[in-house]
């Protein structure tokens, strides 16, 4: 019989890999287990901006995660592709926040935060066509390309030995006496040493389908975003623009990402022709010069979404071998390097890179 892997991770988004990566370096057999392939729900659809939509506008528990998360990138950017050969395309292009009637709160932020800026449109967004409300660049963030991060991220793993099982759904816990044993699964049983969720959107509907019974209840449904890319050339947006609720990202190839929506409607996948027209009359408005090229892909994606607009990052309080790391919302690749660290300081009892307790199960029930 195989011996079990010391960390089984259920879920191979950006947090699973993440996960698997502080786990694998701290020296332990590491299995990541995912439903269907790694990195194709919400870590691989989503823009890659790292930073969150107006920071001071949400928990100080967010910004707590992203500052760090923000330092460890190019370290960890350069590291993947010197080890595969594979760049992630981490790109410090600057964010141009058009609209911020919080001006002061937003210049707050980022003071006691660290984060350079200037109320100020740089000349680089003159063929952006809108009403500027108190413009705020910030020079210094950068964005990531998410299929080559999760690219990247997947074959250093498996450099590293990190095992993976995919198209394998997880469909049941052995648990006596507060420990579990193994897990069901799709394409058999495994043999568990310390589980870990990291299952994203659909961490809520697994966690009260396999522990009805546990009054500790985990909140995380799946909130839906449509996107657009546009087939555009290098060097016709040179930043991040943020306007409203929506947005445009350069990628170094000269593609423009355009998003997004924010949908409440279950496991629903399905891109909309009304979005579609959203978005591409949103982008057409603020930068004309993309009349000129085409809408190459129109996807989806489901983000992990909780109540309380912060993740859960714990170990299980009663189940002595149970952590979950989920419910990072839009804020997934912003935010997880500082938690798959937090995640592996709790779980080796080593001293945390942040303070937990804004992440911990019980902090809400």
């Amino acid at each position: 019989m195989p011996i079990p892997a010391d960390i089984t991770i259920v879920g191979g988004g950006i947090m699973g890999l993440l996960s698997a990566r502080e786990f694998a370096l701290a020296g332990a057999k590491v299995c990541v287990i995912d439903q269907s392939q790694p990195g194709r729900e919400a870590s691989w659809a989503g823009g890659g901006i790292l930073l969150p939509l107006y920071p001071w506008r949400q928990d100080p528990a967010i910004s707590q995660l992203v500052i760090p998360s923000l330092q460890l990138y190019p370290k960890l950017a350069e590291e993947l592709y010197e080890n595969t050969g594979i760049d992630p395309e981490w790109d410090p292009c600057g964010l141009f926040i058009s609209q911020n009637p919080d001006l002061d709160l937003a210049n707050d932020w980022c003071n006691n935060y660290g984060v350079r800026y200037s109320e100020a449109a740089p000349a680089s967004v003159a063929e952006l066509q809108g009403q500027w409300i108190n413009p705020l660049f910030l020079p210094g963030i950068a964005q990531i390309r998410n299929p080559r991060l999760l690219k990247s991220l997947m074959q250093y793993l498996l450099n590293l030995g990190v095992e993976f099982i995919q198209n394998s759904r997880l469909l049941n816990l052995d648990i006596t006496q507060q420990q579990i044993h193994s897990i069901t699964t799709s394409t058999g049983k495994v043999t568990v040493d310390h589980l870990i969720l990291t299952t994203g959107a659909w961490t809520g509907e697994i966690w009260s389908a396999l522990l009805p019974n546990r009054e500790l209840t985990v909140d995380v449904q799946p909130v839906k975003g449509q996107m657009l890319l546009f087939d555009a050339k290098p060097g016709l947006l040179k930043h991040i623009v943020l306007d409203g609720d929506r947005y445009l990202i350069p990628r170094q190839d000269g593609g423009i990402v355009v998003g997004s929506t924010v949908e409440h409607c279950g496991f629903d996948k399905q891109t909309t022709d009304q979005v579609r027209a959203e978005l591409q009359a949103f982008a057409l408005q603020l930068l004309p010069a993309l009349k000129d090229y085409p809408v190459s892909h129109h996807w989806s994606g489901l983000r992990p979404g909780t109540a309380h607009g912060i993740p859960y990052i714990d170990n299980h309080p009663e189940i002595n071998n149970l952590s979950v790391c989920a419910g990072h919302f839009r804020n997934g690749l912003t935010m997880g390097p500082a938690s798959a660290r937090l995640l592996a300081d709790l779980i080796c009892k080593r001293t945390c890179i942040v303070p937990p307790e804004p992440y911990q199960l019980r902090a809400y029930h």
